[in-house]
């Protein structure tokens, strides 16, 4: 019979905490704001489109490719956000939903008030080229 097995205990951690008012990375664009902070491994952005955001205008000449080639996981905290992906298929995202945005798509603000969104995939190439 074998004995109990001991359980090694990690090490303890205090808590981490960050403010977007204080992002490690602050990039502004024409109708869009990202501000970017790392914690605990992982990065976080707030990202601000003022009402008349539009992907393909205000992207895609810098991007230089025909839709966004980029994944998101997004969590929409203001706003609504239309996404249009290159199959045809459509959303609309409001506040308070979480949507996972495949690579292939164009994205607009609806309406006159700015979306805010938390995202924690493809923000690393916001405003790059990829």
């Amino acid at each position: 019979m074998g004995g109990v097995k001991e359980f090694k205990r990690r090490p303890e951690r205090s808590i981490e905490h960050r403010k977007f008012s204080e992002p490690d990375e602050l990039q502004e664009f024409e109708l869009r704001k990202v501000e970017t902070v790392s914690l605990g491994g992982e990065t976080f952005s707030r990202v601000t489109y003022e009402p008349g955001w539009r992907w393909s205008t205000h992207v895609k000449p810098v991007a230089n490719t025909l839709s966004c080639k980029v994944r998101h996981l997004s969590l929409i905290v203001s706003g609504r956000l239309h996404v249009l992906l290159d199959t045809g298929d459509e959303y609309e995202f409001g506040p308070g939903e979480v949507g996972e945005i495949p690579t292939g798509h164009d994205a607009w603000v609806v309406g006159d008030k700015a979306v805010v969104t938390i995202d924690i995939s493809g923000t690393e190439y916001y405003g790059t080229k990829k």
